[in-house]
């Protein structure tokens, strides 16, 4: 605009003899205070150097290598590689902030140079990788790079020929955990990709280089295996996991990425990352890609899945590359499942693959690469509209730039950690010493054994687990199994108390239960229906009314045998109101429980039966809403963190609203066997009952495993009493809780 010209190839103050215009004189550069439109003159001297390394000499980065028309300083790519890293801007953000600079009016119409701006950006992400690699010294040039070379390493993870001893594979077995690799694997639904652009039109500089895979060798696997299905689990956290491979891919290219993480340091591996066709089932090929040529003799791996994941996996890998082939049985694998994850998962896997009850693994809880999403993900509004190479290259220089930053300060993070360490380390031992001399001598020793040889066959499924109960816990079915066991052997023996010829005194007891329970259920199907009921809801309503109907009256009839005085309490009823309007929900049946609240006899040995069935019924409503509390705070997490758009959000809103239904079904359940055991309690002369059952605080005790009460914070959480309530076995039973026999001491 002021006449300005520049010659490049000469110092400041020296003149050219043989200028050269740049093309149609017409130069654009783009610096950190504008987009500037200059005149440029390159050197035509004989020892000139070509048009591309006079801008490079200049600082100056050109948009082309063949007659360059625009150019970006270096010092403008830098200051956006930072802002990028640091801020997350969009490089559309950032252009358009540098365009106003220039004119804020925006009277003057401007050259458009974005997407120059964004090659350059892109080529200069990929340079500085290849620098800071060391790949310039390479003889064979930069083509000769390796799968991996260009990552950021952890320097804390086991690395033969940098930070281990020569001896290291020789050292004795119960060392061998100094030297062990934690990896762990979790995916992120946010880093989405439209189908935009493809790999012949936008194919990426890193070819494999870094953190994502080779695409080509990773594309064939993925077609060759493309009708593979993920296996369902029955463990009850994956009924939210599985929703990953429902989830809407229509328009998406990529669903979003897998990772492989270093556990303990929450560092990105090599060749662990990799785009997500449809759920999790291309986990295989990254975790196996990251611990190719890597001399591991002890591998520790965490997936919030492991307890399904790990089953098939050596079978599956035959079907791989040989390249990528691993030998289990030379090495000591262990899974488990991240700390946070893990109380979403049936009991069985809470102590299977549970970090806090293994050996030699510390205080890693496995969350690390939960802790990078929130890293990255302010990046997937831009990375999701960019072409796959693009955002390969993108993607990559962005962890590698976590994985710095992490390493600069590793230093003082181990520091802090081992002074926290020393302390926590002598509380414990204290505290561990204190239980230790409590116990009995002669029961310590079996347990030290069967859980050292636990810990030295983690995979074997034939090894029991010291840590699951050792007591089946009493439920309805079994109870109602026991009691017609017993009457069946007074029939032997010539007793018989039933005074129905079908309807035993049992029999008729659970009856009353189970039609106390259906009438519950229709209670909550009916405060459903809401104001405006369709005629279509009220007609399924009073069929089941009618069932319920029919069933009371035949329920009555078989009453009127085992407990005649009910009847009188029947006729009180039904003086006191008319008939059509009691419904058969709101029938009272007039159980012993229910008699021994209105002051009346009935058979001690109905009492019995009535006191066995609620004792178990107490303990299925409690396993069924711990079952709904993890399902619910799981797929809490999975919504909150995945589930974006209307329809996905409506789908997982009414999969929580039938999940919260079960919670408050098991609550009304528990209730009311806790009010029929404390009526029976008195009469029957049982004590101590109520300090495993306990009243139900709907406010403060019916929350998750990780969840606090109201207003306390997380140091001082603790959990529910449901959550510490174990099966109840028979006296008689020869195996006992280990918890009751160190009570007993």
């Amino acid at each position: 605009m002021l006449g300005l010209r520049v010659q490049l190839g000469h110092f400041t103050g020296d003149s050219c003899l043989l200028p050269e215009r740049a093309f149609n004189d017409d130069f654009t550069l783009i610096d950190t205070n504008g987009i500037h439109t200059i005149g440029l003159d390159f050197c035509g001297c004989e020892t000139a150097q070509t048009r591309t390394k006079q801008l490079l000499r200049a600082a100056w980065f050109p948009a082309t290598t063949v007659d360059p028309r625009t150019a970006a300083t270096f010092r403008i790519l830098e200051q956006y590689h930072l802002l990028s890293f640091e801020s997350k801007a969009s490089g559309y953000e950032f252009y358009q902030s540098v365009a106003r600079l220039t004119d804020n009016t925006g009277l003057r119409v401007q050259k458009d140079r974005y997407e120059p701006f964004l090659r350059m950006v892109r080529e200069w992400r990929h340079l500085k990788m290849l620098k800071r690699a060391g790949r310039g010294h390479d003889p064979a040039g930069v083509a000769n790079t390796q799968s991996g070379e260009c990552a950021v390493l952890c320097p804390a993870c086991p690395q033969p020929l940098k930070n281990l001893p020569d001896n290291w594979k020789d050292v004795q077995n119960d060392k061998r955990w100094l030297y062990a690799l934690f990896v762990a694997i979790d995916a992120n639904f946010r880093l989405k990709r439209r189908m935009v652009s493809k790999d012949t039109t936008d194919p990426g500089l890193s070819h494999g280089w870094a953190y994502f895979v080779d695409e080509t060798a990773y594309k064939a696997y993925l077609q060759d295996h493309a009708g593979m299905l993920q296996e369902k689990s029955t463990c009850a956290s994956h009924n939210a996991v599985n929703m990953a491979d429902t989830k809407v891919s229509q328009g998406l290219a990529a669903t979003g990425v897998g990772t492989i993480d270093c556990a303990r340091h929450n560092m990105k591996l090599p060749n662990g990352v990799g785009d997500l066709q449809k759920g999790e089932s291309n986990m295989d090929y990254l975790f196996l890609s990251t611990l190719r040529g890597r001399c591991v003799e002890t591998l520790n791996v965490s997936y919030d899945i492991a307890c399904q994941w790990h089953k098939n996996l050596w079978e599956r890998m035959s079907t791989m590359p040989p390249s990528l082939h691993l030998d289990p049985l030379t090495k000591l694998i262990r899974f488990f499942v991240p700390k946070f994850h893990l109380p979403a998962h049936i009991f069985k896997c809470q102590t299977t693959y549970s970090f806090n009850l293994s050996k030699n693994v510390g205080r890693t809880d496995g969350e690390a690469p939960e802790r990078g999403w929130s890293n990255i993900n302010p990046v997937a509004s831009s990375t999701k509209e960019m072409g796959p190479g693009s955002r390969r290259d993108t993607l990559d220089d962005h962890f590698g730039d976590w994985n710095w930053k992490k390493i600069v300060g590793l230093g003082a993070t181990l520091l802090r950690k081992m002074g926290e360490a020393r302390e926590e380390k002598e509380a414990h031992r204290i505290a561990f010493e204190e239980l230790d001399g409590a116990l009995q001598p002669e029961a310590l020793e079996p347990w030290k054994l069967e859980i050292e040889y636990w810990e030295h066959n983690p995979n074997d499924p034939l090894v029991t687990n010291p840590f699951e109960p050792k007591v089946t816990p009493i439920t309805q079915a079994a109870v109602r199994l026991k009691l017609a066991e017993m009457e069946a052997r007074d029939l032997q023996q010539g007793v018989d108390l039933s005074l129905h010829p079908d309807i035993s005194p049992s029999v008729f007891i659970a009856s009353g239960i189970d039609i106390e329970g259906e009438q519950r259920r229709l209670k909550a199907d009916i405060a459903l229906l809401g104001l405006h009921p369709t005629d279509t809801q009220k007609a399924a309503i009073q069929r089941q009314q009618n069932s319920l109907q029919r069933k009371i009256e035949a329920w009555r009839r078989v009453q009127a045998l085992y407990t005649p005085a009910v009847q009188l309490l029947h006729s009180y009823s039904s003086q006191s109101s008319s008939p059509d309007l009691i419904t058969p929900e709101d029938m009272k049946l007039y159980l012993p429980s229910a008699m021994c609240t209105k002051s009346m006899r009935c058979d001690t040995h109905l009492q019995v039966t009535e006191w066995e069935l609620r004792f178990a019924q107490a303990g299925d409503a409690l396993e069924e809403l711990r079952q709904s509390l993890r399902l619910r705070d799981y797929m809490c997490t999975f919504k909150r963190d995945w589930v974006r758009g209307q329809s996905a959000n409506t789908r997982a809103v009414n999969a929580l609203t039938r999940v919260d239904a079960k919670a408050s079904a098991a609550v009304n359940k528990y209730q009311a066997a806790h009010g029929a055991l404390s009526a029976l309690a008195l009469p029957l002369r049982k004590v101590g009952w109520n300090l495993k059952y306990k009243e139900l605080d709907k406010k403060n005790d019916i929350r998750g495993m990780s969840a606090a009460e109201t207003g306390v914070s997380e140091g001082r959480r603790q959990l529910s009493w449901i959550w510490l309530v174990e099966g109840v076995g028979d006296d008689q039973d020869e195996v006992i809780q280990d918890s009751k026999l160190s009570t007993n001491v």
